[in-house]
Protein backbone atom coordinates (compact mmCIF):
# COMPACT_ATOMS: atom_id res chain seq x y z
CA UNK A 1 0.00 0.00 0.00
CA UNK A 2 1.37 3.39 -1.00
CA UNK A 3 2.07 6.06 1.57
CA UNK A 4 0.79 9.62 1.54
CA UNK A 5 2.46 12.99 1.11
CA UNK A 6 1.33 15.52 3.70
CA UNK A 7 1.78 19.22 2.91
CA UNK A 8 2.48 20.57 6.38
CA UNK A 9 2.33 24.32 7.00
CA UNK A 10 4.92 25.44 9.55
CA UNK A 11 5.42 28.72 11.45
CA UNK A 12 6.59 31.77 9.51
CA UNK A 13 8.30 33.17 12.59
CA UNK A 14 6.63 32.51 15.93
CA UNK A 15 7.12 28.81 16.71
CA UNK A 16 3.80 28.72 18.56
CA UNK A 17 1.98 29.19 15.25
CA UNK A 18 1.63 25.52 14.42
CA UNK A 19 -1.55 23.46 14.53
CA UNK A 20 -2.12 20.41 16.71
CA UNK A 21 -2.76 18.41 13.56
CA UNK A 22 0.55 19.51 12.03
CA UNK A 23 2.40 18.37 15.16
CA UNK A 24 0.57 15.03 15.08
CA UNK A 25 1.47 14.45 11.42
CA UNK A 26 5.12 15.37 11.96
CA UNK A 27 5.27 12.84 14.80
CA UNK A 28 3.65 10.06 12.78
CA UNK A 29 5.25 10.32 9.32
CA UNK A 30 8.27 8.26 8.35
CA UNK A 31 10.25 11.02 6.61
CA UNK A 32 10.29 14.82 6.47
CA UNK A 33 11.19 16.45 3.14
CA UNK A 34 12.45 19.97 3.83
CA UNK A 35 13.65 22.88 1.73
CA UNK A 36 16.49 23.47 4.22
CA UNK A 37 16.96 20.64 6.73
CA UNK A 38 18.89 22.94 9.09
CA UNK A 39 15.92 25.30 9.32
CA UNK A 40 13.40 22.50 9.79
CA UNK A 41 15.59 20.82 12.41
CA UNK A 42 15.15 23.89 14.64
CA UNK A 43 11.38 23.40 14.53
CA UNK A 44 11.55 19.65 15.09
CA UNK A 45 13.89 20.13 18.05
CA UNK A 46 11.50 22.70 19.50
CA UNK A 47 8.67 20.16 19.16
CA UNK A 48 10.92 17.38 20.51
CA UNK A 49 10.42 15.36 17.32
CA UNK A 50 13.17 13.27 15.75
CA UNK A 51 12.70 12.19 12.13
CA UNK A 52 14.87 11.31 9.12
CA UNK A 53 15.02 14.30 6.78
CA UNK A 54 15.69 14.77 3.09
CA UNK A 55 16.43 18.14 1.52
CA UNK A 56 14.62 19.31 -1.58
CA UNK A 57 15.31 22.81 -2.88
CA UNK A 58 15.25 24.71 -6.18
CA UNK A 59 18.63 23.29 -7.20
CA UNK A 60 17.61 19.67 -6.58
CA UNK A 61 17.63 17.37 -9.61
CA UNK A 62 14.63 15.52 -11.02
CA UNK A 63 16.15 12.28 -9.75
CA UNK A 64 15.50 13.53 -6.22
CA UNK A 65 11.78 13.80 -6.98
CA UNK A 66 11.85 10.23 -8.25
CA UNK A 67 13.45 9.04 -5.02
CA UNK A 68 10.79 10.76 -2.93
CA UNK A 69 7.95 9.37 -5.05
CA UNK A 70 9.47 5.87 -4.87
CA UNK A 71 9.57 6.12 -1.07
CA UNK A 72 5.89 7.01 -1.03
CA UNK A 73 5.11 4.14 -3.39
CA UNK A 74 6.93 1.77 -1.05
CA UNK A 75 4.56 2.74 1.77
CA UNK A 76 6.42 5.57 3.45
CA UNK A 77 4.33 8.50 4.72
CA UNK A 78 6.09 11.78 3.97
CA UNK A 79 5.69 15.30 5.37
CA UNK A 80 6.65 18.03 2.91
CA UNK A 81 7.54 21.35 4.53
CA UNK A 82 9.03 24.64 3.35
CA UNK A 83 11.45 26.79 5.36
CA UNK A 84 8.46 28.70 6.71
CA UNK A 85 4.73 28.84 6.06
CA UNK A 86 2.68 26.82 3.61
CA UNK A 87 4.65 24.56 1.25
CA UNK A 88 4.28 24.74 -2.56
CA UNK A 89 3.51 28.51 -2.57
CA UNK A 90 6.59 30.11 -4.19
CA UNK A 91 8.33 26.93 -3.10
CA UNK A 92 10.12 24.10 -4.97
CA UNK A 93 7.83 21.52 -3.32
CA UNK A 94 5.36 22.29 -6.10
CA UNK A 95 7.23 19.88 -8.38
CA UNK A 96 6.91 17.02 -5.91
CA UNK A 97 3.15 17.54 -5.68
CA UNK A 98 2.78 17.51 -9.48
CA UNK A 99 4.68 14.23 -9.79
CA UNK A 100 2.84 12.69 -6.84
CA UNK A 101 -0.55 13.38 -8.40
CA UNK A 102 0.61 11.99 -11.74
CA UNK A 103 1.77 8.81 -9.99
CA UNK A 104 -1.45 8.38 -8.03
CA UNK A 105 0.08 9.23 -4.65
CA UNK A 106 -2.44 10.78 -2.24
CA UNK A 107 -1.59 14.37 -1.31
CA UNK A 108 -3.03 15.65 1.97
CA UNK A 109 -3.01 19.38 2.91
CA UNK A 110 -2.34 20.28 6.55
CA UNK A 111 -3.29 24.00 6.59
CA UNK A 112 -1.62 26.63 8.71
CA UNK A 113 0.46 29.82 8.51
CA UNK A 114 0.84 31.60 5.17
CA UNK A 115 2.75 34.89 4.89
CA UNK A 116 0.75 36.32 2.00
CA UNK A 117 -2.58 35.77 3.78
CA UNK A 118 -1.28 37.15 7.07
CA UNK A 119 -0.05 40.28 5.25
CA UNK A 120 -3.28 40.75 3.31
CA UNK A 121 -5.65 40.52 6.27
CA UNK A 122 -3.52 43.01 8.24
CA UNK A 123 -3.03 45.51 5.42
CA UNK A 124 -6.40 47.28 5.37
CA UNK A 125 -6.41 46.82 1.59
CA UNK A 126 -9.36 45.16 -0.20
CA UNK A 127 -9.20 41.42 0.50
CA UNK A 128 -12.26 40.32 -1.51
CA UNK A 129 -10.22 39.61 -4.64
CA UNK A 130 -6.46 39.45 -5.00
CA UNK A 131 -3.68 38.19 -7.24
CA UNK A 132 -0.53 36.61 -5.83
CA UNK A 133 2.51 36.99 -8.08
CA UNK A 134 5.24 35.49 -5.90
CA UNK A 135 8.67 37.06 -6.50
CA UNK A 136 8.91 39.42 -9.47
CA UNK A 137 11.03 37.95 -12.30
CA UNK A 138 14.63 39.10 -12.69
CA UNK A 139 14.40 39.06 -16.49
CA UNK A 140 13.72 42.63 -17.64
CA UNK A 141 11.03 41.77 -20.19
CA UNK A 142 8.99 39.42 -18.00
CA UNK A 143 9.42 41.74 -15.03
CA UNK A 144 7.87 44.62 -17.01
CA UNK A 145 5.00 42.35 -18.01
CA UNK A 146 4.28 41.57 -14.35
CA UNK A 147 4.54 45.24 -13.40
CA UNK A 148 2.05 46.13 -16.15
CA UNK A 149 -0.23 43.43 -14.80
CA UNK A 150 -0.08 45.09 -11.37
CA UNK A 151 -0.61 48.53 -12.93
CA UNK A 152 -3.78 47.48 -14.74
CA UNK A 153 -5.15 45.09 -12.13
CA UNK A 154 -8.65 45.61 -10.76
CA UNK A 155 -7.66 43.35 -7.85
CA UNK A 156 -5.26 43.69 -4.95
CA UNK A 157 -1.77 42.46 -5.91
CA UNK A 158 0.60 40.66 -3.54
CA UNK A 159 4.28 39.92 -4.07
CA UNK A 160 7.19 38.63 -2.00
CA UNK A 161 10.56 40.38 -1.85
CA UNK A 162 13.96 39.87 -0.25
CA UNK A 163 15.51 42.79 1.66
CA UNK A 164 18.42 43.34 -0.76
CA UNK A 165 16.01 43.73 -3.69
CA UNK A 166 13.33 45.80 -1.97
CA UNK A 167 14.52 49.28 -3.01
CA UNK A 168 14.74 48.29 -6.67
CA UNK A 169 11.26 46.78 -6.52
CA UNK A 170 9.84 49.91 -4.91
CA UNK A 171 11.57 51.98 -7.60
CA UNK A 172 9.85 49.90 -10.26
CA UNK A 173 6.51 50.07 -8.48
CA UNK A 174 6.78 53.85 -8.23
CA UNK A 175 6.68 54.03 -12.03
CA UNK A 176 3.75 51.64 -12.40
CA UNK A 177 1.54 52.34 -9.37
CA UNK A 178 2.02 56.09 -8.88
CA UNK A 179 -0.03 57.12 -5.80
CA UNK A 180 -1.72 53.83 -5.01
CA UNK A 181 -1.61 52.55 -1.44
CA UNK A 182 1.05 49.94 -0.69
CA UNK A 183 1.68 48.06 2.54
CA UNK A 184 5.02 46.49 3.37
CA UNK A 185 4.57 43.63 5.82
CA UNK A 186 7.94 42.90 7.41
CA UNK A 187 8.99 39.98 9.63
CA UNK A 188 5.42 38.78 10.17
CA UNK A 189 4.88 37.09 13.58
CA UNK A 190 8.49 37.80 14.57
CA UNK A 191 9.85 40.21 17.19
CA UNK A 192 10.30 43.05 14.69
CA UNK A 193 6.96 42.60 12.91
CA UNK A 194 5.97 45.80 11.16
CA UNK A 195 3.37 47.05 8.67
CA UNK A 196 4.51 50.15 6.78
CA UNK A 197 1.95 52.06 4.71
CA UNK A 198 2.43 54.57 1.91
CA UNK A 199 2.88 55.08 -1.81
CA UNK A 200 5.93 53.51 -3.44
CA UNK A 201 7.69 56.88 -3.31
CA UNK A 202 6.84 57.43 0.37
CA UNK A 203 8.00 53.92 1.27
CA UNK A 204 11.34 54.54 -0.43
CA UNK A 205 11.84 57.50 1.89
CA UNK A 206 10.88 55.46 4.97
CA UNK A 207 12.95 52.35 4.22
CA UNK A 208 16.65 53.16 3.99
CA UNK A 209 18.20 49.85 5.06
CA UNK A 210 15.70 47.02 4.49
CA UNK A 211 15.98 44.09 6.87
CA UNK A 212 13.94 40.91 7.06
CA UNK A 213 11.61 39.27 4.59
CA UNK A 214 8.87 41.39 3.01
CA UNK A 215 5.36 40.81 1.69
CA UNK A 216 4.17 43.71 -0.48
CA UNK A 217 0.42 44.32 -0.72
CA UNK A 218 -0.60 46.73 -3.50
CA UNK A 219 -4.01 48.36 -3.82
CA UNK A 220 -6.00 47.79 -7.00
CA UNK A 221 -6.20 50.35 -9.80
CA UNK A 222 -9.11 52.74 -9.38
CA UNK A 223 -11.74 53.23 -12.10
CA UNK A 224 -10.11 50.38 -13.95
CA UNK A 225 -12.64 50.11 -16.74
CA UNK A 226 -12.36 53.81 -17.55
CA UNK A 227 -8.60 54.30 -17.30
CA UNK A 228 -7.09 51.04 -18.52
CA UNK A 229 -6.49 52.31 -22.06
CA UNK A 230 -5.40 55.84 -21.19
CA UNK A 231 -1.62 55.33 -21.25
CA UNK A 232 -1.40 52.20 -23.40
CA UNK A 233 0.68 52.11 -26.55
CA UNK A 234 -0.78 50.61 -29.72
CA UNK A 235 1.16 47.41 -29.05
CA UNK A 236 -0.21 47.22 -25.49
CA UNK A 237 -3.75 47.64 -26.84
CA UNK A 238 -3.13 44.71 -29.18
CA UNK A 239 -1.70 42.53 -26.38
CA UNK A 240 -4.66 43.39 -24.12
CA UNK A 241 -7.21 42.21 -26.67
CA UNK A 242 -5.14 39.11 -27.47
CA UNK A 243 -5.32 38.18 -23.77
CA UNK A 244 -9.09 38.66 -23.83
CA UNK A 245 -9.35 36.15 -26.65
CA UNK A 246 -7.50 33.41 -24.73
Amino acid sequence: MAGKIYLVATPIGNLEDITLRAIKVLKEVDIVVAEDTRQTLKLLNHLEISKPMISFHRHSKDEKIGQIIDMAKSGKNIALVSDAGTPVISDPGEEIVKYAIEEGIEVVPIPGPCALIAALISSGIDAKEFTFLGFLPLNSKTRKEKLKEIKNSSKTSIIYEAPHKLIQTLTDLKEYTENRKIVLAREITKIHEEFIIGTANELMQKIKEPKGEFVIVIDKAENQNENIFENMTLQEHYEYYEQKRI
